[in-house]
C-alpha cells in the first residue's frame, strides 16, 4: 500500500498527518479561515511533504458533524466537502470519513500515561461504553465501545446539540436570556469556546454588570487569577459540564468511564479539578449511586483526534 493520509478538522484547525508503521508522522495544523476548504489545505499539506497527487492511496478524515452522503457541511466552518471529487481530484484510492469524535473516542485507545489525568477515581466496567465529551469550537460528545480483541466501535452522534439541562434557578434564569437569543439552547450553546463567552455575557447581564472580558482566553485566566464574575462563570460551566456528561452516562450506561477531552478544558486545570464538576456529574437523585465506581479522565493528548483517525484507517483497511 501507498501512503495514509490521517486529518482530524474542526472547526477552528485542521489538523493532518502521514500515517505509517501505526504510528501519526508529519503532523501539521491549519486554520480553516485560511484555506477554502479541506482540499485546498491538504494540497498545501501534501506540497510542503514533496508529495504528489496520487502518492497517498487511503486517507481517513475526521469532519465535525453527521457523516452522511457525498456532500459534507462542517457544522462550525464555512468548509464544505464532496468525498467523490476529493478523491478524484488528489487520486485517492480510498477513503473513510468519520464523524470527528468518533475519531476522538477511537484516540482514546491510543493514551500514554502521562496524556490523560484522573478527575475521578474508580474501577469503572471495562466491558461497558465509555463515554467522550470535549468542548471546543463546538461540543463533541462521542461513545467508544469495546468490540473484542483490540478491536473497539465509536459510535457517532451529535449529543452537543441535546438540550441544555437546567438544575437550579438561577441557571433557569440564565436559561430564559439564552432563549431570547437562540432558537434553541443546547448544551454547546454554553459548552464551547464561544458559548463561554456567551455565557459570561449573559451571567454580567443578569448581575447588572458591564462585560469587560472579551475572549474566552480571557475569562479563563481571569478566574484562574481571582477574579469573582470569572471565577462565577468558568464555575457555572463546569457545572453545565458535569450536568451533560452525567447525562450522557445515564443515557449509554457508559460505566467504562468518562473521558473530558476538547481543547477548552485543559486550559484550566487546577480549576477544573476543583470545580463542581464532579458534583454535578453525579446529582441524579435516586441514580446518583450510580457514579459511585465511574473513573472520569481529563484529556492532555495533543493529537488524539488524529491518532483515533489512524486507528479507524488501521481497523478499516490495516493501514
Amino acid at each position: 500500500m501507498k501512503l495514509a493520509l490521517v486529518g482530524d478538522i474542526g472547526g477552528t484547525n485542521a489538523r493532518f498527518a502521514i500515517w505509517e508503521d501505526n504510528q501519526l508522522h508529519s503532523i501539521e495544523v491549519f486554520p480553516t479561515v485560511d484555506y477554502t476548504g479541506p482540499q485546498q489545505a491538504i494540497e498545501v499539506y501534501l506540497q510542503n511533504l514533496d508529495l504528489q497527487r496520487g502518492d497517498v492511496s487511503h486517507a481517513c478524515l475526521a469532519v465535525a458533524g453527521p457523516v452522511d452522503g457525498d456532500e459534507f457541511q462542517f457544522t462550525n466552518s464555512h468548509w464544505t466537502f464532496s468525498r467523490s471529487r476529493f478523491c478524484t481530484d488528489l487520486k485517492i484510492e480510498h477513503l473513510l470519513l468519520i464523524n470527528d469524535f468518533s475519531a476522538m473516542a477511537l484516540g482514546m485507545t491510543r493514551l500514554q500515561d502521562d496524556e490523560y489525568l484522573t478527575v475521578c477515581h474508580g474501577l469503572g466496567q471495562p466491558e461497558r461504553p465509555r463515554a467522550v465529551i470535549g468542548p471546543g469550537t463546538g461540543l463533541g460528545v462521542g461513545t467508544l465501545i469495546s468490540s473484542g480483541a483490540n478491536h473497539w466501535t465509536a459510535l457517532p452522534g451529535e449529543g452537543g446539540h441535546v438540550n441544555l439541562p437546567i438544575g437550579t434557578a438561577r441557571e433557569a434564569l440564565l436559561w430564559t436570556r439564552l432563549m431570547a437569543e437562540h432558537e434553541h439552547v443546547s448544551a454547546e450553546t454554553v459548552l464551547s469556546g464561544a458559548g463561554l463567552l456567551l455565557l459570561y455575557r449573559v451571567s454580567c447581564e443578569l448581575d447588572g454588570l458591564e462585560p469587560v472580558l472579551k475572549s474566552p482566553a480571557a475569562i479563563t485566566q481571569a478566574a484562574q487569577d481571582g477574579d469573582p464574575m470569572a471565577c462565577a462563570v468558568l464555575e457555572q460551566f463546569c457545572v453545565f459540564l458535569g450536568r451533560v456528561a452525567g447525562n450522557n452516562v445515564l443515557t449509554l450506561g457508559a460505566l467504562g468511564g468518562v473521558y473530558i477531552a476538547g481543547g477548552v478544558v485543559p486550559r484550566f486545570v487546577d480549576f477544573f479539578m476543583n470545580s463542581g464538576f464532579k458534583r454535578a456529574l453525579k446529582e441524579k437523585g435516586v441514580m446518583s449511586d450510580y457514579f459511585d465506581d465511574l473513573p472520569v479522565w481529563l484529556v492532555t493528548a495533543e493529537y488524539p483526534g488524529l491518532n483515533g483517525a489512524g486507528v479507524a484507517l488501521q481497523q478499516a483497511f490495516g493501514a
